[in-house]
């Protein structure tokens, strides 16, 4: 099964604006440096204008800019703004109560999952778009 590869082509759009410090970044370049069509970048952008970490505007002068500083950007935040899912999912099926595995397995992953998304979180919060910047820089 194919995860979604949204919150990577967010984290690409977001340090790509945080490298131009201020300067409208139209779409079209972001995709080439992400080798995507322009219409994901576009569509991503729309997400992370709606949470707040960009605008944009359209036009011969157009393109996004951040609204925060990168520092005040957190993976996690760029992560609530791009993915509608879990990273884990129980399967949709209620499973046969008359099975020791099928009555108990929901509850135990259920437990499980929460413990590792909540991991997952913890790390993407510790971690802004200055850093992977700042870490970009470090390898030029």
């Amino acid at each position: 099964m194919q995860t979604s590869s949204r919150f990577t082509f967010a984290i690409h759009t977001l340090t790509m604006l945080a490298m131009t410090e201020g300067k409208n970044v139209p779409s079209d370049f972001i995709a080439e440096s992400a080798k995507t069509n322009p219409v994901v970048i576009r569509r991503i952008m729309l997400l992370l204008k709606k949470a707040g970490l960009i605008k944009s505007q359209q036009g011969v002068h157009g393109g996004a800019v951040l609204l925060r500083k990168p520092e005040n950007i957190t993976l996690l935040d760029i992560y609530k703004a791009v993915e509608d899912k879990n990273v884990f999912s129980l399967h949709p099926n209620i499973p046969n109560p008359q099975c020791i595995v099928g009555r108990n397995i929901q509850n135990i992953l259920g437990d499980i999952f929460n413990n590792a998304e909540n991991a997952m979180e913890s790390v993407l919060a510790g971690i802004s778009i200055a850093q992977i910047k700042n870490t970009i820089h470090d390898k030029v």
